[in-house]
């Protein structure tokens, strides 16, 4: 019977208008959710694509599957690369399925007259 009183007590309907103090919890779940878990996983992705875009013929790569291996081949419209992983054998890959690069290689050296000017190089300009 005690329960019946505290009810009795109680009394009246509920507030018939918009609590927004209801809501403020879910609020706070999605903008710590956002923070710690949807943001980091956004700029890990755009750090993927950049270090995909980024290879090179020659760097040594990881793959998703743990292969490890060469670039030999890096084609520009297709989304396949081409890695020597011993003597002689090669595979062709997924660009999306590298994981890591292991060791970068230095770009190479640009013969065109456009980019000594660039640079600096050209005797005429100066």
């Amino acid at each position: 019977m005690l329960f019946s009183t505290a009810f009795a007590q109680a009394g009246g309907a509920p507030p018939a208008g918009f609590d927004l103090m209801a809501f403020v919890p879910l609020i706070l779940i999605f903008v710590v959710f956002y923070f710690l878990l949807i943001r980091p996983q956004q700029q890990k992705a755009k750090e993927h694509k950049a270090m995909i875009e980024a290879l090179r013929r020659g760097d040594r790569v990881v793959t998703a599957g743990g292969i490890v291996g060469t670039v030999t081949r890096v084609g520009g419209s297709d989304d396949e690369i081409s890695l020597e992983i011993a003597d002689g054998v090669r595979v062709r890959v997924i660009r999306s399925t590298i994981a890591a690069v292991l060791a970068k290689t230095e770009p190479a050296k640009s013969s065109s007259r456009a980019d000594k000017a660039e640079k600096g190089g050209d005797k005429a300009a100066s």
